[in-house]
């Protein structure tokens, strides 16, 4: 199974997250084979979440510079670079360890959401839904590449 086809079945298997099918529809007409890490949609929602962050914690703190915006930063970082390096690796076995790390980092993240919320340095709603938006699309894109038949 190729690329292309693993982002059908993450197209076919996303009937339960409607915000994701609308994107789906308005910005990716034709699925394509990716021929880089760019071009997977798991990777383009997670890399939105990162910059997401990065605005989100502009407004932490500054005593917090080495503390929770860093790691918040990190974490999310780390989602798609995960995917990214995970990209090129050739076994099934080895893409899947790096989604999973990114898997992770993404309940890392989610940790750090709710400590900032309970720090009273804001809450974003749009953060936990893009979050819990780039999970599920994660987890069917793993789920088609352990699935696969090559």
């Amino acid at each position: 199974m190729d690329i292309g086809a693993i982002e059908e079945v993450e197209k076919q298997n996303s009937g339960d997250r409607i915000q994701y099918s609308e994107w789906m529809a308005s910005s990716a007409m034709d699925l394509k084979p990716a021929k880089t890490f760019e071009d997977l949609i798991v990777w383009q929602k997670a890399h939105e979440f990162v910059l997401a962050v990065y605005r989100f914690t502009d407004e932490f703190p500054k005593s917090e510079i080495y503390g929770l915006t860093s790691q918040l930063r990190r974490a999310a970082v780390s989602i798609a670079a995960n995917i990214a390096e995970g990209f090129k690796k050739s076994g099934r076995s080895d893409k899947a360890r790096f989604l999973n790390i990114s898997q992770g980092s993404i309940e890392e993240c989610r940790y750090y959401l709710i400590l900032a919320k309970d720090l009273q340095y804001g809450q974003k709603s749009e953060l936990n839904s893009l979050l819990e938006e780039v999970s599920k699309v994660l987890t069917s894109y793993r789920s088609a590449i352990l699935n696969s038949d090559s």
